[in-house]
């Protein structure tokens, strides 16, 4: 193949890349819609989902400790100490 008929394949690849990226973001697009449709349809399914997530994080917030023995309060003084440099 020829520097020139090289040059002219870079970009018919290039289009053929941007079809197939093109064509995979309309999938998705479509396969979102789905799922849309559905929860539209029953929305159920859609709570029963948001009830989930949320006893997952209240599992989580309930099951964390403070990292030191604060308790979780404020500290009176600050955790950082600036030094003066003249």
């Amino acid at each position: 193949m020829s520097e020139r008929s090289e040059r002219s394949a870079a970009p018919d690849e290039v289009v053929r890349h941007l079809q197939a990226a093109a064509k995979e973001l309309i999938a998705a697009a479509r396969a979102a819609l789905d799922v849309a449709e559905e929860m539209v349809d029953d929305p159920k399914s859609l709570l029963d989902a948001v009830a989930i997530v949320a006893d997952l994080g209240r599992s989580v917030i309930s099951s964390t400790q403070p990292a030191d023995e604060t308790g979780g309060e404020p500290r009176p003084e600050p955790r950082v100490q600036h030094i003066r440099v003249s």
